[in-house]
């Protein structure tokens, strides 16, 4: 039972922050402090369900000693057989929800309940990295629409052949990042291209990036230091086709935190005929590029802590392959391959993140020695 009084010890712990916290919420003058309100919800959502898996826990362990006691005491047969029963039933839930509380005690990735900015980008393999990258924005965007997510494109570079050499889109929903943060990294593809004569199996790849969303209040950006250009943005014809100079490019001087230098920001923005949600969108960008490059300190200090790659933060590795002659998907962080290649394309995605997402709470099990 040492277990179990650790575990009781570290939920009793949190019953009074849990308190203070429910009091403070309701506070005018925390509500008024919208960063303060919004990291304090947050923590009040976290705690809620650490108190409802304690009370379960209590109520099992009571539930478990108590039909013991009957067991031991009790000479009418049936109470025996409904304690034996009830022994049981909590004797199997008790390591379920051992396990369960130990990793809500592990403190969630604070950027997991965010959106995200997904970008994928054509690599090495011409017009064939194009194509992929169009194969991937497509299985995102089945996934996407199976998650009830809305997606929305803010820039695209289209291929010769098709596809797409970058295309970049905001995701909003539930838990997006926490979800989506495993896609990143370099994805590779082996299949003939449309374009091979020879019917020669290719290697090409393309990029993808999932980066947390920022809020207006994470990062300072000064506005009236924001260069906006317009440009006619070319779209598929019809009476506005390059009348409207909708299209916007954003320039701005950042100095990065992490290295002292002044870097220029360049993003454009071309999705919508309408100028201010070009704009808006741009600067949602901007904030997001800003937020992920001063977090990238701190993404790279969790992957010095971890074994392997579930989430290493370094874009550059390759993640996954995608092999057509063989209808093969291997993520090679986990050694997880299947071969239903035709259904993981059409965005049944969430059996490989789910593998991805036990791994990943293995590994922090092990990290904080629960």
């Amino acid at each position: 039972m040492a277990e179990n009084n650790t575990l009781l010890e570290k939920l009793d712990g949190l019953v009074a922050r849990f308190e203070e916290v429910s009091t403070l919420i309701t506070d005018p003058a925390v509500i008024a402090d919208q960063k303060r309100y919004v990291k304090l919800t947050k923590e009040y959502k976290e705690l809620s369900e650490l108190m409802k898996a304690r009370k379960e826990y209590i109520q099992c362990l009571n539930g478990l000693e108590e039909a013991r006691q009957i067991i031991l005491t009790e000479s009418d047969p049936e109470m025996k057989d409904m304690a034996r029963e009830e022994a049981n039933a909590c004797e199997s839930r008790l390591p379920e929800l051992e396990e369960e509380i130990k990793l809500l005690l592990i403190p969630a990735d604070p950027q997991d309940d965010r959106n995200a900015i997904l970008e994928i980008r054509g690599g090495t393999g011409g017009d064939e990295a194009a194509i992929f990258a169009g194969d991937l924005f497509r299985m995102y965007a089945k996934y996407c629409e199976s998650k009830g997510w809305k997606m929305e494109i803010s820039n695209f570079n289209e291929g010769a052949a098709g596809g797409y050499k970058e295309i970049i889109c905001s995701i909003s929903g539930e838990k997006v990042y926490g979800t989506l943060k495993y896609e990143s990294g370099v994805h590779r593809v082996q299949r003939v291209p449309a374009t091979e004569t020879q019917g020669r199996v290719h290697t090409s790849a393309a990029s993808v990036a999932i980066l947390p969303e920022a809020e207006p209040f994470d990062v300072e950006i000064n506005e009236g230091e924001i260069k906006w250009d317009t440009f006619r943005s070319g779209g598929a014809g019809g009476q506005n086709v390059n009348k409207v100079e909708s299209g916007v490019r954003l320039r701005y001087n950042w100095k990065n935190p992490n290295t002292g230098i002044v870097e220029e920001i360049l993003i454009e923005c071309t999705e919508t005929r309408d100028q201010p949600k070009n704009k808006e969108r741009a600067l949602a960008r901007l904030r997001t590029f800003i937020y992920d490059k001063e977090h990238q300190k701190y993404i790279d200090d969790i992957a010095s802590k971890r074994k392997t790659m579930v989430s290493t933060g370094d874009r550059s590795a390759k993640i996954r392959t995608y092999n057509y002659p063989q209808g093969r998907i291997t993520d090679h962080r986990i050694n997880y391959t299947i071969y239903n290649l035709a259904s993981f394309m059409d965005g049944n995605i969430q059996d490989c993140i789910d593998h991805l997402i036990i791994a990943e709470n293995a590994e922090r099990l092990k990290e904080s020695e629960l």
